[in-house]
């Protein structure tokens, strides 16, 4: 599927990680706290939108936002956002 990268973020209280797998396609998959709660296989290039919710009660809904530079220019970047707060997620080593 081609390469994967990885991002991480800390939001209260839970581990979000997101991975992004592939070139032209590809699968985007986030976990939180270690169990997948969202994927989506993206084609075009630009900014993807997932959807979940933190557990707890009540769930907390958050959103992540991919942005996919076109090729050859810019940076895969990576934010959650969750009521008023985007949090700039730190890209990690591949385990």
């Amino acid at each position: 599927m081609g390469p994967s990268r990885h991002f991480h973020a800390d939001h209260r209280g839970h581990s979000v990680t997101v991975a992004v797998r592939g070139g032209r396609v590809a699968l985007i998959e986030v976990q939180v706290d270690g169990e997948e709660v969202c994927t989506e296989r993206v084609r075009a290039r630009g900014t993807a939108v997932l959807e979940a919710e933190l557990p707890g009660e009540p769930a907390r809904p958050f959103r992540v936002f991919v942005h996919r530079p076109r090729l050859g220019s810019g940076v895969l970047r990576c934010a959650l956002e969750a009521g008023s707060t985007e949090i700039p997620m730190a890209e990690r080593a591949a385990v």
